[in-house]
């Protein structure tokens, strides 16, 4: 299968590094013309320069743009897509990757402060992100929207009840939206125990447990997920909507927590 996405705009949060960088490499890779998203505009142009080197080694030209922005800002949002729409044109596929986890621990622990953090940029920062590009023209031009969610919005894990919270809300937000927005499709995925910087506590301390338990012997790689959102925001993919895609090594059919 021949996965093109020639001729489309996307826009990724959460860019700089881990699965976002991963995301926006594969959806350039494959032809869009890409901003990427994240908080720091030092980490931003790193990660820009990386893909485009490897991208270059591959023999392939790729667009790729950065814009700073909290992605927990809503404001930031109609900021970002503007600027996109003005370098690239409107947005095709919107990548809601970005995500934060200030608490761990019991879910009854958690203070206001954090709780509030979670929620503002897990969910409150999809669902306006998606609202922006909408609003900037997929609401006449239909497009996608990938929501990064996580295995843990679909069971109970210890010391991740609240960040769990807002992945399971997001699993529904898709749903809900996918029935709002047709024909722009919204899909969801979710991923396990990915290596990666944001679950970097997690790998180190139960990584090589986990993955000895997994059918597939490893953890997931950053490219496992973009592999999968690049064919979820593709044409090939153009009767899939409102679904959310677990992508996890097999924990799921092993029980493994």
């Amino acid at each position: 299968m021949q996965i093109s996405l020639d001729g489309k705009v996307a826009l990724v949060t959460g860019a700089s590094k881990g699965i976002g960088k991963a995301i926006a490499g594969s959806l350039a890779r494959s032809g869009a013309r890409v901003m990427l998203v994240s908080r720091k505009l030092d980490q931003l142009e790193a990660a820009r320069a990386d893909l485009v080197a490897a991208a270059e080694a591959a023999g392939v030209a790729v667009e790729l743009e950065v814009f700073a922005a909290n992605v927990g800002d809503l404001d930031a949002a109609q900021a970002c897509v503007a600027a996109t729409v003005e370098r690239f044109g409107p947005v095709d596929v919107l990548v809601n990757n970005a995500a934060t986890n200030p608490y761990f621990g019991a879910t009854l622990g958690v203070d206001t402060a954090r709780y509030d953090k979670t929620f503002q940029v897990n969910l409150a920062g999809p669902l306006f992100w998606t609202k922006a590009v909408w609003e900037a023209g997929m609401h006449e031009r239909p497009g996608v929207v990938v929501n990064i969610a996580s295995v843990g919005g679909l069971r109970a894990e210890a010391g991740l009840g609240v960040y769990n919270l807002t992945k399971a809300a997001l699993i529904h937000l898709t749903r809900q939206l996918a029935s709002e927005l047709g024909p722009t499709r919204v899909v969801g995925v979710a991923p396990g125990l990915v290596q990666t910087d944001f679950a970097a506590f997690l790998v180190d301390n139960f990584g090589d447990k986990l993955a000895a338990q997994l059918p597939l012997k490893r953890l997931g790689e950053p490219q496992d997920i973009a592999n999968l959102v690049t064919f979820l925001a593709s044409d090939a993919a153009s009767w899939i909507t409102g679904e959310t895609y677990v992508i996890d090594g097999g924990a799921g059919v092993r029980g493994v927590a």
